[in-house]
């Protein structure tokens, strides 16, 4: 829990000290000058302050989980980024400021004294609020990012308890330390940290999709690294860095640490920052007034009338905040998942955006739809659904019938009782899909895939037909063709299984790279046709291919392909190209990528035009917005294909390539929606 704890101790140390040290000096000012009577007045500032920060948290917290999931990842990127900016600005205040801190305040004490009591507790107000402010955003977006709230808010608890043990001991005289040193070290760290939540921001900004580029990554080391083991969570927690970063994040987390790493060190090489206001603080408290002076009797409305104004408007401004915020009705009311009491505590709710509690109270587990009854169409779901657990649920409401589907594995599917809603507007829904909707569009792929193989084969043997006969540049054209071929069919190498990384298997994870005798196949074969290799070494690589090739010919038509894959593959073959084609992390010396692109477009084409008729069913404007997409990032690529052959990814302008990449990034986002209108969804 320490990975998830510390940017938030870091956070509640740092902070609370700062506001420690403010309260700690308006205390010793008073009581220097004879005032201890208006000390309340201090403390009725600080408790309101708190109570602001406490109510903007929960403000926050349930705004959040009222909205959509799209709208859920705009608003955390948009608060991450004002966190960032804000925990920023505070470190270089801090830096700043930290001289005349003591001073400032003082004399913002003397004036609120002459102004009355009203104007002490608002300084002693906006003295802590600010710092609270900023320390309710950034524990929200701590908790955002660890998906959790345990351990940020532990974090954040422990070092708040920290910073007031310091101030008393700094106050009190029991203890000193070098704050110069300490909010220096503290702001360099918090730096770190909101690098990281920056980089988070921005990857929930992509995911809403009012950023793009949420495709084209920077690394993934998935497949290298366990994201569940101790080291990647625990540097996922502390620096917010993960297995896998798109271009986006890993440039900001960059550019913002370097930069203002820069400045705020350079600051402090330049300034020679006295000793920090707590020392001030201290000194004041430590003279002793001449006499204890009395507060004058003011007449008038009674003392806890402000004092109870300040506590309370924020609590009840956060409470009706959230009592409107989208007209929920019951949104945490619980709902049972389970055969026999299957929509259990669902009333008929009303119109608008809902957010259901779905409980688990069966024994197994569990997938449950939210459903028009009559023609099956899903409003919402949730699957995986474990026995005795709790999860939300986020439907919009509109006019219509609504039921609950309870569908446990291995047990009997359970609908609920239907309840009717009026008064709302149209809600669009997704028409179920089934198996047997799938199976055309699936017997045609597997017949083209079929006859696709077939000439595969044939090209694979005149490739080894040539390397044996010694003509290599008969061989490095027959290879193009033949790769292509076996590019277009993409959308089934899930299917291919083991075989398919010894036809066209990548390089890495090989010790030796290009030379390991277990990398095999097309790629290989690139690699020794375009590095010189003589025949007599390429020989067993065209041999191989073209046996593991005639095995999959065989092997084909009794392999297994689950329906459910197909409207899966239309997006992975164009990730998987913007990962390694338009990266050049495939080209084993021919240069020739944008081809293999070009055949992976072909390949989508031929998926998406089986998948046609469903997708149209469902939402007619996907394939709009994806073949408008194809054809922009079709026109790029073939463009790159001159009388002289294919140009090398890496002879491409910068900014032709920058143009292909985004138009492939949003092209991807485009496609994301197929998989959701098409996932088999099990009925009654």
């Amino acid at each position: 829990m320490w990975d998830e704890a510390f940017p938030s101790f870091l956070i509640g140390l740092r902070e609370g000290l700062e506001a420690g040290l403010i309260v700690s000096i308006l205390v010793a000012t008073l009581v220097r000058a004879g005032q201890k009577g208006r000390l309340p007045q201090v403390w009725t500032g600080a408790a309101a302050a708190v109570a602001l920060s406490l109510s903007f948290g929960a403000v926050l917290t349930f705004t959040a989980a009222n909205l959509s999931g799209h709208a859920q990842e705009a608003f955390g990127g948009v608060l991450s980024l004002i966190a960032v900016g804000f925990v920023t600005a505070m470190v270089f205040w801090m830096r700043r400021s930290a001289r005349t801190l003591s001073a400032d305040i003082k004399e913002k004490v003397q004036a609120s004294l002459a102004m009355g009591a009203g104007a002490l507790v608002l300084t002693s107000f906006l003295a802590v609020a600010r710092e609270g402010l900023e320390t309710s955003l950034f524990l929200w977006t701590n908790a955002r990012t660890a998906g959790e709230s345990t351990g940020p808010i532990i974090g954040a608890a422990v070092g708040l308890l920290l910073s007031v043990a310091l101030c008393w001991g700094l106050y009190r005289r029991a203890l000193k330390m070098n704050l110069t040193k300490f909010f220096t070290l503290t702001g360099a760290g918090l730096i770190v940290v909101a690098a990281g939540v920056l980089g988070y921001g921005l990857r929930d900004l992509q995911e809403s999709g009012l950023v793009g580029g949420g495709s084209t990554y920077a690394f993934d080391l998935s497949g290298h690294l366990d994201a569940s083991s101790w080291y990647a969570t625990l540097v996922q927690g502390t620096l917010n860095l993960t297995v896998t970063m798109t271009v986006l994040q890993v440039v900001g987390y960059i550019a913002y640490l370097s930069i203002v790493m820069t400045l705020f060190i350079e600051g402090v090489r330049g300034g020679k920052a006295a000793p920090a206001a707590a020392p001030a603080a201290t000194a004041a408290a430590a003279g002793k007034p001449d006499a204890e002076q009395a507060e004058p009797v003011r007449t008038g409305r009674p003392r806890w009338v402000l004092p109870t104004a300040l506590v309370a408007v924020p609590v009840v401004v956060a409470g009706a905040v959230i009592a409107v915020s989208d007209g929920k009705q019951d949104s945490s009311a619980t709902v049972a998942v389970s055969e026999k009491e299957c929509g259990k505590g669902f009333g008929t709710p009303q119109p608008g955006q809902q957010v259901f509690q779905m409980h688990n109270s069966g024994d197994k587990v569990s997938e449950v739809y939210l459903v028009n009854p009559g023609t099956g169409a899903v409003y919402g779901e949730i699957e995986g659904l474990a026995p005795g657990t709790t999860r939300a649920l986020t439907a919009t409401i509109g006019s219509g019938d609504y039921a609950w589907r309870c569908v446990p594995t291995g047990g009997t599917t359970a609908t609920s009782a239907t309840v009717h809603v009026s008064g709302g507007a149209e809600v669009k829904a997704v028409k179920p899909v089934s198996e047997d909707d799938l199976k055309a569009p699936l017997d045609s792929y597997k017949d083209y895939v079929t006859k696709g193989l077939a000439t595969l084969m044939t090209q694979t043997q005149k490739i080894q037909t040539d390397v044996h006969g010694g003509d290599l540049n008969a061989a490095k054209a027959d290879w193009l063709t033949a790769h292509l071929q076996y590019a277009s069919l993409g959308a089934a190498y899930g299917t291919f299984a083991d075989l398919d990384k010894k036809i066209d298997g990548r390089a890495d994870g090989y010790a030796d790279k290009a030379q390991d005798p277990g990398f095999t196949g097309f790629l290989r074969l690139e690699y020794g046709l375009w590095h010189g290799q003589s025949a007599a070494d390429l020989t067993p690589v065209a041999d191989e291919l073209a046996q593991n090739v005639a095995k999959l010919v065989h092997d084909f038509p009794t392999q297994d392909f689950d329906p459910g894959d197909l409207p899966l593959r239309a997006h992975e073959i164009l990730e998987n190209t913007l990962q390694f084609e338009l990266t050049g992390d495939t080209d084993m010396g021919s240069g020739t990528n944008l081809a293999t692109t070009q055949a992976n477009l072909a390949g989508t084409q031929e998926l998406l035009t089986l998948l046609q008729p469903l997708l149209d069913e469902r939402d007619p404007q996907v394939l709009v917005r994806v073949n408008a997409g194809m054809k922009r990032v079709g026109d790029l690529v073939a463009a790159a294909h001159t009388a002289d052959g294919w140009t090398p990814l890496d002879k491409l302008p910068d900014g032709t390539r920058r143009q292909l990449n985004g138009a492939t990034g949003q092209l991807l986002e485009d496609l994301s929606p197929v998989p959701a209108l098409l996932e088999i969804r099990k009925a009654a």
